[in-house]
This record gives structure tokens, C-alpha cells and sequence, in this order.
């Protein structure tokens, strides 16, 4: 009886040592697909971050006047997300389709509804802004979004910060102080100083509503959502992006934007082709902007994301003194190694992060024989 009870043990043994083990490589797999997509949200951040602001600053440049146009352009593309829902679809387990097809609940619906119709204003304060802002001043003013996202995600999602994200919040926003000392002698010849002001207003209170935006996209997440999974955060995407684009259709077609745009080609600086060419990039510029946005919360968080936007802002004062010929002095150059050494700091601190938990997770080994 002994042996039986001893060998029964042995057996209880083996299987919970097999299970952890399945465990273990299952969260591994999770933990490198999580990698893999946030390396692929950041990917579309970054060409969205960058490239859609010259594109919408280009059709400003040459003559567009239209700032509902451009505010709709941010969202316009959303219909391109029916791609990467399709193949998440047809790669969900056959009998996990009929659930996954559409498993946005009432409450995610409203919610995304709220945030679409929040993101729509956003759009049109950063549209107006970047109408009378150069691209350097309007992405440094951007960048004060990580204060606003770090003062919001404490408030909402009850964020833990260590020194290094504090020290890294801090450094950004001093970057962005730092350029916007003397943003006033990059003003545009054409652009009076009251329109000057009234831009540089509109686009913090942008940065403002964002910073707002994605803590809330966050706690949706994690309030609304019962099982928060890939598929179902594209289509929360879908869903703000396509109610943003409605409340701005509305606008537009109380503006009568629509008649104007056959117009405002045909006087446009570049040439018509060109000017359609630039809606349309510019458009999917802007929505694989939001797309990286939002994946980046879904992959790790929403101060994250502000940080990694904030790290971005120097390479788009790059693009715009190449392409735009506009000034990058020493202010630009300190705000660059403030935005460096900051993102550096956020890493290093989930970097240490992440081995203490390795550390206390870690199971003890069994001594040898």
C-alpha cells in the first residue's frame, strides 16, 4: 500500500511538473507575441507620428484651408482595419469564430463611441494648430502630451510610478519647454502673431485632450473588456476611428468642405494630382498613427506610449528642417538628448522591473544528487 500511495505521489508529482512546464512555454509564447506586436504598433506609430504631420503641414503649405478636411483625414482610413480583422478572423480556432466575429460588448461600443467623438476634437485642435505652426513647434508642443498622460493615467488608471518613469516624464517635458522658449522666432512669414498664439494655443489643449484620451483607451480596456484580445482591440479601433470620422463628416457637411475640395485642387500650389495624392497619404499616415496608438496601450500602457511619442518628436524636427528648411538651433539639439536620456531612463526602470520579478517568480531548484 506504501508503495502504491508512494508511487501515486510520484505520478501527482510528474504531472504537476509537465503542467508547469506547458505553463511556462505558454507564457513565454504569449509574452513573445506581445513582443512582436508592440515592436509592429511601434512601427506604425513611428511612420504615422512622423509622417503625418509633414503631410498635413504640406497641404497647408501650398494652399489647403480646409481644417475640418484635414481633422477628417486623421480617421479617414479606418476602413483598412477590416484587413487585419479579416486575417485575425479566418486565424481564430474554427470553433472560436462564432464568438470572436463581433465581440465588442454594448458598454466597449459606448465607450468607443465617446472616445471616437473626444479623438474627433482632438483632430480639429491639432488640425487648426498645425495650420498656423510650423511642424518643429507643433510636434514640440505634442510632446507635453507625456505630462498630461502621466498627471491623467494617475488619476484614472491608478498608474505606479518609479523614479526612472517620473525622471523620464520630467525630462521630456523639459525638452519640450526647453524648445518652446523660443518657438515664437520659427513663426511662418505669412502667419500674424494673433493666429500665432491662437495656434500654439489650440495645439496644447490638443496635446491636452490626447493625454486624456489614452488613459481612458486604457481603462476601457481593463473595465469594459472581460478577455482583452488582439482581434477584439482592432475592432474597438475600427469603431473610434469610425465614429471620429462620422462627427467630422458632420462637420464638414455643415462647413460645406466637400464642395470646396474639386476647387482647392485645381489652385493648389503643387498641382491637383498631387493634391489628392496628399489626402490620401496623408490619411493613411494618420490611421496608422492611431493604429500604432492604440495597439502600443493594448501591448504594454498609455505612459508608454506618450514616452515613445515624446522620443519620436526629434526625429520629426529632422524631417521638417529637410524637407520644410525649418530651423534646428541649440534649443532643439538639448531637447533632443533630453528626449533620448529620458526614454533611456523609462527602459532602464522596466528593465530593472522586470528582472525583481523574474527574481521573486523564479522557482527554486532542487538540489542534485
Amino acid at each position: 500500500m506504501s508503495m502504491n500511495q508512494e508511487h501515486l505521489e510520484s505520478l501527482e508529482t510528474a504531472k504537476n511538473q509537465t503542467s508547469q512546464q506547458e505553463e511556462e512555454k505558454k507564457m513565454k509564447k504569449t509574452n513573445a507575441i506581445r513582443l512582436w506586436l508592440l515592436v509592429l504598433n511601434c512601427s506604425f506609430l513611428a511612420i504615422g507620428q512622423v509622417g503625418g504631420p509633414l503631410l498635413l503641414r504640406l497641404y497647408y503649405l501650398h494652399g489647403g484651408q480646409r481644417k475640418w478636411l484635414t481633422s477628417w483625414l486623421q480617421t479617414a482610413a479606418f476602413p483598412i482595419l477590416l484587413l487585419p480583422i479579416s486575417i485575425s478572423y479566418a486565424l481564430a480556432p474554427a470553433g472560436g469564430r462564432t464568438q470572436s466575429i463581433f465581440p465588442v460588448t454594448r458598454n466597449l461600443f459606448l465607450a468607443s463611441a465617446f472616445i471616437g467623438c473626444l479623438f474627433s476634437l482632438d483632430s480639429y485642435l491639432y488640425a487648426f494648430g498645425l495650420s498656423y505652426l510650423p511642424v518643429s513647434t507643433s510636434t514640440l508642443l505634442m510632446a507635453t502630451q507625456t505630462a498630461f498622460i502621466a498627471a491623467f493615467a494617475l488619476l484614472i488608471v491608478k498608474q505606479k510610478f518609479t523614479f526612472y518613469s517620473v525622471n523620464s516624464v520630467m525630462l521630456m517635458t523639459l525638452g519640450a519647454v526647453v524648445l518652446g522658449v523660443h518657438a515664437s522666432s520659427d513663426r511662418p512669414a505669412n502667419v500674424s502673431n494673433g493666429k500665432y498664439f491662437v495656434g500654439f494655443f489650440m495645439t496644447l489643449v490638443a496635446a491636452a485632450v490626447l493625454g486624456l484620451i489614452l488613459p481612458l483607451i486604457e481603462v476601457t480596456y481593463s473595465k469594459v473588456c472581460k478577455a482583452i484580445t488582439f482581434h477584439l482591440v482592432m475592432q474597438m479601433q475600427f469603431l473610434v476611428s469610425m465614429f471620429a470620422t462620422l462627427f467630422c463628416t458632420i462637420a464638414m457637411l455643415i462647413n460645406k468642405d466637400f464642395q470646396v475640395i474639386s476647387r482647392e485642387a485645381r489652385e493648389y500650389g503643387l498641382g491637383a494630382t498631387k493634391y489628392y495624392m496628399v489626402l490620401i497619404w496623408g490619411a493613411i499616415a494618420m490611421q496608422l498613427m492611431v493604429i500604432g496608438n492604440m495597439g502600443v496601450i493594448f501591448c504594454s500602457s498609455s505612459l508608454f506610449g506618450g514616452i515613445f511619442i515624446a522620443l519620436l518628436v526629434p526625429v520629426q524636427q529632422v524631417f521638417a528642417v529637410i524637407f520644410f528648411h525649418e530651423k534646428f538651433n541649440a534649443e532643439k539639439g538639448l531637447a533632443l538628448a533630453m528626449c533620448l536620456w529620458g526614454f533611456a531612463s523609462y527602459f532602464y526602470g522596466e528593465y530593472k522591473k522586470t528582472l525583481k520579478v523574474a527574481t521573486v517568480t523564479t522557482p527554486e531548484q532542487p538540489n542534485a544528487v
